[in-house]
């Protein structure tokens, strides 16, 4: 089975339009989102399921699309709305294709407000809908002002302690950026790089031994300076970085055939999930090659040094491992 863990949803026109509104108005009056049309329903599940035949995917996981979560809109109704909004769409979407589809929850995090606002949203998509794990933004004020501590801060523990009730991992994976720096592209790099140095220095998973925190697209800028966080481990003294980045996991999602290959070398076969995010800004063809940069299969299974083991792991042993509530019974 080939399991993609990080995919996000096509969204409806009527989507679309509620976002405007609510945007527009501030959410004042804050009504509630009607639904999605069944008829649009089946479109764009049947467009994504097209796509992932495509491709040879099995099942997707579907979550927001985090550039469009509203983390950083005034006031919070804002994305307190929009969240649930997109969580009933994308459960719904789950609902009418149950063997190709699994629901991965956005929260409502807001600006720099604790976690614990997003606790209750959080519980009634695992529990209510059947959702099997959550995104989450580090920088809910999208680089518009100071961020929260980092990942590694007590800051987050409420939400912490939630994942490990539930049994659920999160997706780290930031949103939009208002800091004219930083393309959202660009944020969800750094946001992750920012975020593994914050958790590996920090007693979190001496606290929660069983947490399991997925890091998007390949773990951002870490894996490639692994030299230095070696070095700054070194001087520490206790566990080595290569042991430390081991208590986290990975997806795939960096679309570079040579940064596959380096990624399951330094993270380890063990820790890397199956992800491309396509559709999504991988979904454009490579001018040397002629597929599409986020058709990511292919290009693991041509790393010749892949036993048939590494591959069943990276495709869907791993994922199996940490998304427990994604298979059962």
């Amino acid at each position: 089975m080939i399991i993609d863990s990080h995919a996000h949803v096509v969204m409806t026109d009527e989507l679309y339009r509620y976002m405007s509104e609510l945007v527009a108005s501030r959410a004042n009056p804050a009504a509630p989102f009607s639904g999605v049309k069944e008829e649009a329903l089946h479109a764009v599940s049947n467009r994504l399921i097209a796509i992932m035949d495509g491709v040879g995917t099995d099942v997707q996981f579907l979550s927001p699309r985090p550039y469009m979560m509203l983390h950083s809109i005034k006031p919070a109704k804002v994305t307190a709305l929009w969240t649930r909004a997109v969580n009933d769409a994308i459960h719904a979407q789950c609902q009418l294709h149950p063997d190709r589809f699994r629901g991965v929850a956005g929260l409502p995090q807001f600006r720099a407000e604790s976690p614990a606002n997003c606790l209750a949203e959080l519980e009634r998509c695992v529990k209510e809908l059947g959702f099997v794990g959550c995104l989450l933004n580090p920088d809910p004020t999208e680089g518009e002002e100071t961020a929260p501590p980092g990942l590694g801060d007590r800051f987050w523990y409420p939400l912490y302690e939630k994942l490990v009730e539930l049994d659920v991992p999160a997706l780290i994976h930031s949103a939009s950026c208002c800091n004219p720096r930083e393309s959202y592209t660009l944020k969800f790099i750094n946001e992750e790089s920012i975020s593994i140095i914050s958790l590996l220095e920090s007693p979190v998973f001496e606290d929660f031994p069983t947490l399991k925190i997925v890091v998007a697209h390949g773990g951002g800028a870490i894996p490639y300076q692994m030299g230095r966080f070696r070095a700054w481990a070194e001087r520490r003294g206790g566990e080595t970085f290569d042991e430390k980045v081991r208590k986290l996991y990975y997806d795939t999602c960096n679309y570079s055939p040579e940064a596959l290959e380096f990624q399951f070398r330094v993270l380890g076969v063990d820790n890397c999930l199956f992800g491309t995010e396509r559709p999504g800004t991988g979904t454009i063809a490579c001018r040397h090659t002629g597929r599409d940069y986020d058709d990511l299969k292919p290009a693991i299974e041509a790393i010749p040094w892949l036993t048939a083991e590494d591959k069943y792991k990276i495709f869907e042993g791993n994922c199996r491992k940490v998304y427990s509530r994604a298979f059962k019974d």
